[in-house]
């Protein structure tokens, strides 16, 4: 085959998957052959990073190529750090232009199966303004929102799980007051008239209604399965999902395989509730979690055995990642249900620390890239924007900033450094940390201006709130907190003027990159305000007459063409 045959695409992506999780990164107690073996295959990043800790917007930023924050896709807010509704109104711009987008105008069929997550309508149900085909996308199967551990009936609730806990508290308080208004009026004290219990019982009725008709509700709300425009299934069948899932992707695949396609499998695994096959229940040595990564691993080899049958391997760049870190904070009692960040301190949502944007980076594109090789240089997954529009064909857009690098030199061999010399990570709207790749030499310096608290504290993550605060509740640091990563990566050993003769140097030079970095941002419509976030019935996707939503039509339907 020839350099300038435009390959297929395969990109994987996990959701919430620790970068220690993966044998090929060092674990010892999962096993995960098929992704060790695209990474033996392939090019293996070191010192990959995702562009956010959370889900939302550094699926925003690997879509488009640049920082969350250019779009709109972050939030002021601590309670919404993430899209929180099928039913509100945020969502990736329609503006943006996505790598699919790209694609698409250069003759690729493109297809998202699985997890979306960057919104759905804008005024009305059904406008879908934000859906996948309006970004690029020719087909879309999977789920719009993600998966929640609100998806199942039996489980607790994840979503904004502190704030209904203080709902309900605040409901019984009212509900309350009507019935201690009878008590003088019964025991003729004092008159009460029974218009004014009437008027508080019908308030804490009020307030009841208006935030129950949303997390009450939240597993018919949020968990359903769409093929295309069409729901297929309100709720969906959680424990059946990722089978059809894989189902949709083989089927793609086969309908495709004879003209250039761009898959993009988006994982549910493995984030909670850790829905695994029986036969994976009790697989691995690491529990849930452990038998979750081990069944994605198992769909990653189904696919990549597809493209064996169809000899399309030789042809096909198949990229494997996570969209952040491994959450901390999910506990089954003692037993924690999240992922391991391996030696790097923090986790998902924590802004800059290591654990939290570190991330997977798996290239294999047989006799195109040379197998085995490993890349320490940092990378970010908004580096696939530029490097899927060189090896497509595609024009990168002129008229705004794209912040990721093609890497081609780098998994090629034509450079040994990193075109990254500044990358910045932001925790919201807030930039937390900033990292600095020095041109003339392979160190890697990182500073903290803002660190999330722990709680309790000395034991690496937020178990309080289920997840660390951006603002608020954080340490800022005046000087910053500095770390050599190359010599450094677990960032134990902050560094000072006493022990690092550059210190000072080093944190001009970095403060002269935010100013720089700063200038080049512009307003933009928040997709994360607060009235984008909150759920509105009329946006509310729904099969059949709403409230009543419901129906199951996958057992009717076969995967479709486009």
């Amino acid at each position: 085959m020839t350099r300038n045959a435009r390959p297929n695409i395969v990109l994987l992506m996990a959701d919430d998957l620790g970068v220690g999780d993966l044998c090929c990164y060092g674990n010892n107690s999962v096993s995960t052959p098929n992704i060790d073996r695209l990474a033996s295959e392939g090019v293996r990043l070191t010192q990959h990073l995702a562009a956010a800790s959370m889900c939302t917007p550094s699926r925003a930023a690997f879509l488009t190529g640049r920082y969350p924050i250019r779009s709109g896709m972050v939030s002021p807010y601590n309670l919404n750090r993430a899209l929180t509704w099928l039913g509100g109104s945020g969502g990736l711009p329609t503006n943006e232009t996505t790598f699919a987008k790209l694609l698409q105008h250069r003759g690729y069929r493109t297809g998202l199966i699985g997890k979306w997550h960057l919104g759905l309508s804008c005024a009305s149900r059904n406008d879908h303004c934000y859906h996948p085909l309006n970004h690029g996308f020719h087909y879309f199967y999977g789920v719009p929102f993600g998966l929640l551990s609100d998806c199942q009936a039996s489980k607790t609730p994840e979503l904004h799980r502190w704030l209904r806990i203080k709902l309900w508290i605040s409901t019984a308080a009212l509900a309350l007051v009507p019935f201690l208004l009878l008590i003088p009026k019964f025991a003729r004290w004092f008159s009460v008239p029974w218009k004014v219990i009437f008027v508080f019982a019908f308030l804490a009725f009020l307030f009841f209604t208006s935030w129950y008709s949303s997390y009450g509700f939240t597993r018919r709300w949020n968990c359903i399965l769409m093929r295309n425009h069409e729901i297929i299934q309100q709720p969906m069948k959680e424990e059946k999902v990722a089978s059809l899932m894989l189902k949709e992707a083989l089927a793609f695949i086969e309908r495709y395989k004879r003209e250039p396609f761009l898959l993009f499998f988006s994982f549910l695994h493995v984030h909670t509730p850790l829905i695994s096959k029986k036969k994976f229940v009790g697989h691995s040595k690491y529990g849930r979690y452990g038998d979750n990564v081990e069944e994605m691993d198992w769909m990653v080899g189904k696919i990549l055995d597809a493209l064996d049958q169809e000899h399309l391997a030789n042809h096909t760049l198949v990229y494997f990642t996570s969209d952040n870190g491994g959450h901390l904070e999910p506990l089954d009692g003692a037993v924690q249900l999240g992922g391991w960040n391996g030696i790097y301190k923090g986790g998902k949502g924590m802004g800059g620390w290591e654990g939290g944007i570190r991330v997977p980076g798996i290239f294999r594109w047989p006799s195109v890239l040379e197998a085995g090789r490993v890349i320490n240089e940092p990378t970010s997954l908004m580096d696939i924007y530029p490097t899927l529009s060189y090896i497509g064909g595609g024009i990168l857009p002129q008229d705004r900033v794209i912040d990721g690098q093609n890497l081609m030199p780098l998994l090629e061999g034509r450079a040994s450094h990193s075109d990254h010399e500044f990358l910045f990570h932001y925790c919201g709207v807030y930039l937390h940390t900033i990292r600095w790749h020095q041109k003339d030499c392979a160190t890697v310096w990182k500073a903290h201006y803002v660190t999330p608290k722990f709680y309790p504290e000395g034991t690496g993550a937020c178990y309080g709130s289920g997840i660390c605060s951006c603002s608020g509740d954080v340490t800022y640091h005046d000087p910053p907190l500095l770390f050599d990563i190359s010599r450094d990566p677990s960032e134990a050993l902050p560094l000072n003027p006493d022990n690092e003769p550059l210190f000072d140097s080093v944190i001009k030079k970095m403060e002269a990159a935010i100013k720089e970095h700063r200038r080049t941002l512009t307003p933009v419509p928040q997709q994360f305000s607060v009235f984008n976030t909150i759920w509105k019935p009329w946006l509310q996707p729904c099969c059949g007459t709403f409230p009543f939503c419901g129906c199951d039509k996958e057992d009717d339907i076969l995967p479709m063409a486009p």
